[in-house]
């Protein structure tokens, strides 16, 4: 608890600095996860302004790796630090290479799950119907960041043969529209999909497009991780399945929890894409995904397929199956 007004502004000042090196102030970002249950909001996506893309969405793949607290902070809760996948460029995952062993042992399932890949995807583009009250950004030009579960419904409709423009074609497009329900506890946005009517975008919109530009979606990924920054990961990874606590001289200077500042005299440009610890399960009714530059909840987890779950009461300590794991490699 604070003490002082000095203290309070302090602290204050502190989270403003935070939120300036995350980025998570300029509102670029579409929240369409807090969008009312039952409403449905419209947006219109557009191309990536990179003409190699194929694509009009860009692939991210992180890996979460959490720890039980910060090393020598006797006060500190469970974190968990965000890790680039080199999936994401076509490298081998060290983390992932023995993860996918795992999913051979029922035993180890639940702990590969807990390891593996969580997938989104950024877009661009308008919001043409917003349902929630939000200060509008000076560049009307947002960021989507997109589940698994939405994607594949945006990914599937293109392979409709009805369909015979680009969604992103500017005047014959289509809006994508992001309904929210309830399904048990949870989110549930299975009946979003593509609007039937083709629309031009409006004189404000090809305005928009002409002062702002069309964002180059890779600037919105992390930066590849470099032979450090690899060994770094994978030291991290076999800590945090070790049971240790996060160590921030060790690696405060590469990747670090949302929040946690680097170490003093720390020289690296590293650009931390760390979060804060969120619950294991998704948060009731919401099922939002990381932004590359806010944190936000977990994303859902890549379906791998796995041999059943092992019988309750069959589940190791972490440190036990780390040692299982090296012992069978041995």
């Amino acid at each position: 608890m604070a003490t002082s007004l000095a203290e309070i502004r302090a602290k204050l000042k502190s989270q403003e600095s935070r939120s300036e090196r995350t980025g998570g102030g300029d509102n670029a970002i579409f929240p369409h996860w807090n969008i009312p249950e039952g409403s449905t909001t419209a947006v219109r996506f557009l191309p990536d302004g990179d003409p190699n893309n194929t694509f009009f969405w860009a692939e991210r793949l992180m890996i979460r790796l959490p720890f039980n607290g910060i090393k020598n902070d006797m006060n500190s809760k469970p974190v968990v630090v965000q890790v680039p996948c080199v999936e994401m460029w076509n490298e081998t995952c060290p983390i992932l290479t023995e993860v996918r062993g795992w999913f051979k042992d029922s035993s180890l399932e639940e702990m590969g799950r807990k390891y593996w890949k969580k997938r989104s995807y950024v877009f661009q583009g308008f919001v043409t119907e917003n349902t929630l009250q939000e200060d509008a950004p000076a560049n009307p030009i947002r960021r989507f960041v997109i589940s698994p579960s939405i994607f594949n419904l945006i990914k599937d409709a293109l392979m409709d043969p009805d369909i015979q423009e680009m969604p992103t074609d500017y005047t014959q497009g289509l809006d994508f529209r992001i309904s929210k329900t309830t399904k048990g506890q949870y989110a549930d946005y299975s009946t979003s999909k593509w609007a039937r009517k083709e629309t031009a975008l409006t004189e404000a919109q090809m305005a928009a497009i002409e002062t702002h530009g069309l964002n180059t979606l890779s600037d919105y990924l992390p930066k590849r991780p470099t032979e450090v920054e690899l060994q770094c990961i994978k030291e991290m990874f076999e800590a945090s399945v070790d049971g240790q606590p996060y160590d921030v001289e060790r690696w405060g200077a590469y990747y670090r929890p949302y929040g946690i500042d680097a170490p003093a005299g720390s020289s690296s440009s590293s650009t931390s894409t760390a979060t804060a610890a969120t619950p294991a399960t998704p948060a009731p009714a919401a099922t939002p995904t990381p932004v590359v530059d806010a944190p936000v909840p977990a994303p859902q987890t890549e379906t791998v397929a796995a041999p059943a779950a092992a019988p309750e009461g069959e589940s190791k300590r972490a440190e036990d199956i780390l040692a299982m794991i090296r012992n069978r490699q041995s």
